[in-house]
């Protein structure tokens, strides 16, 4: 940990409050399409496409029309969320034999042996299908109020724009310069003169990277509907700029996609009940984790007593997860995924977790859509026998957790984050801080956390916890300090919302740079 960092200064981020609607997304732009979209007589649901397809446009490198991820939706009155399920999955053409196997580990997310030219974390052959947009179009078409085409022309607005390199952009670019310049269309995106855009240190900036072939996309699909991204003239564009390249994703992969709906599972508390995603997110990995704290590693009476089996739970929970479900991302590296929360005046409520896993994807943006591409491929195994091995038409684990929660006293809330394994124990500690210590959104938003995703790595804690706190994290785990930071994100980056009484509130991470909760009443005429 940096030795230069001060330790004086303190940083708050106030909750969003009112009785109207509110969206808590990664990037306040994005947040306030979503909210100008409820001004003007949309659902939360109609907010969300908004937010959403803005965020592929304002926050390229985390999410976007070549990504996928989940979506939760619990409209007023009803009793159980449904899931809206846009995962993505391998080609039906792929062949293991295409990544063979060399000497040492890979470099990005997963400690898996390494590939070939690490075909599988970058370029054409670590795409998979893409469930995005038929997700927002599942979406749209079950819960939308508002039109397709109107719903997209924020994320249009801000494509044509082009994309703003401030301070925390400039960052974000230069992390990633070397693998950008591979790909001609992301070198002229994001890079002048083979290094990152930037402006002087102490001058505004007034940089910009041209999005016009995704403003063009937006535009097009816009017109055309969102099943021209898989089986019109979007999915011929893709397919062709992917096989150019050497991938093996065909219309029929495009055209085949179909995103699902289904009930998300109900995990009970005494003090109410959580909503999660099923199969393959970090959803049944939270059930297992809730059942530890209410057998092997009980909470105490206060927050600052229960870090300990917060830790223990946290490592037990994800020693299970690698056995059994073959996820074994590492703590290491960036991850790709941006989550927003959106609850409207009625009282609907919609979390969503979308991502191109790592960050850029696989750093390839396709020169005719300007969409850049997940690198999914990597969500797997390359060795075989494996219970995550790579294959043909596999669907990726992944983990992502938006969830949803409902104390007895009527508080509801939607929560989720980015981060890759650090997603988790973000969503567990907060979520228990709501429902098992009736915390509400800011004062959890304030709380220090920790971070146990390492497997048996030392568990990462907050440095402002006491130091009793620390000490007994450290005899019985190992504890590294750490500060929370703009970044990296130590123990992840939250969103949610929450309401109580028609009373709504919003909070993202407090350390986070671009992420805001926007109200709906900021944007109503009166």
């Amino acid at each position: 940990m940096s030795k230069y960092l001060n330790k004086s200064q303190v940083i708050k981020k106030p909750a969003a409050t009112c009785t109207k609607g509110i969206i808590s997304s990664q990037n306040r732009a994005a947040s306030e399409a979503g909210a100008q979209v409820l001004a003007n007589g949309g659902n939360a649901v109609d907010a969300a496409i908004a937010t959403s397809f803005t965020l592929g446009a304002v926050e390229p490198w985390m999410s976007g029309m070549g990504g996928g991820g989940y979506m939760m939706v619990l409209m007023a009155g009803e009793t159980c969320p449904k899931v809206i399920d846009f995962g993505m999955r391998s080609s039906t053409n792929l062949n293991p034999k295409d990544y063979p196997l060399t000497k040492g580990t890979a470099s990005d997310l997963f400690p898996w042996p390494t590939v070939l030219d690490d075909r599988n974390i970058s370029g054409p052959h670590a795409i998979a299908v893409p469930g995005y947009v038929d997700g927002m179009r599942l979406a749209h078409e079950t819960f939308a109020k508002k039109g397709w085409k109107e719903l997209l022309q924020p994320a249009y607005e801000h494509a044509k724009k082009g994309l703003h390199v401030d301070w925390y952009a400039q960052m974000i670019l230069s992390s990633a310069a070397k693998d950008l310049a591979r790909f001609d269309k992301s070198k002229d995106t994001f890079l002048e003169g083979g290094l990152p855009k930037s402006s002087s240190w102490t001058a505004l900036s007034h940089k910009y990277c041209d999005m016009t072939s995704l403003a063009n996309t937006l535009k097009h699909l816009a017109n055309a509907g969102p099943r021209d991204f898989y089986e019109g003239e979007t999915a011929a564009s893709i397919v062709k700029d992917i096989q150019a390249e050497g991938g093996v994703i065909s219309m029929e992969d495009l055209a085949n996609y179909q995103a699902s709906i289904y009930d998300a599972d109900v995990v009970e508390h005494k003090n109410g009940h959580f909503f999660v995603t099923p199969k393959l997110t970090a959803g049944p990995t939270f059930k297992h984790a809730r059942e530890l704290l209410k057998s092997a590693y009980s909470l105490e009476d206060t927050i600052e007593k229960s870090y300990l089996s917060y830790a223990k739970t946290l490592r037990h929970a994800y020693q299970d997860r690698l056995n059994n479900l073959g996820d074994e991302e590492s703590a290491k590296g960036a991850s790709c995924t941006t989550n927003f929360a959106v609850v409207d005046e009625a009282g609907n409520m919609v979390v969503v977790t979308q991502t191109l896993l790592s960050i850029f994807g696989s750093r390839l943006m396709l020169p005719n859509s300007g969409i850049l591409m997940n690198n999914g491929i990597m969500w797997f195994d390359p060795e075989p026998g494996k219970p995550n091995s790579l294959g043909p038409n596999k669907r990726c684990l992944s983990n992502m957790c938006p969830i949803m929660g409902e104390r007895n006293d009527g508080f509801q809330f939607a929560l989720g984050a980015s981060g890759g394994r650090k997603i988790l124990p973000a969503v567990l500690q907060l979520s228990s801080f709501m429902m098992d210590f009736n915390l509400n959104l800011n004062q959890a938003f304030h709380t220090p956390r920790i971070d146990v995703s390492g497997g048996n790595q030392p568990v990462i804690a907050d440095e402002s916890l006491p130091k009793y706190i620390l000490s007994e994290l450290d005899s019985e785990m190992g504890c590294i300090p750490a500060p929370r930071t703009v970044y990296p994100y130590n123990f992840a980056c939250p969103s949610a919302v929450s309401r109580l009484n028609l009373n709504n509130a919003g909070a993202t991470e407090i350390m986070s740079a671009w992420s805001d909760s926007a109200k709906e009443s900021d944007f109503n005429k009166e």
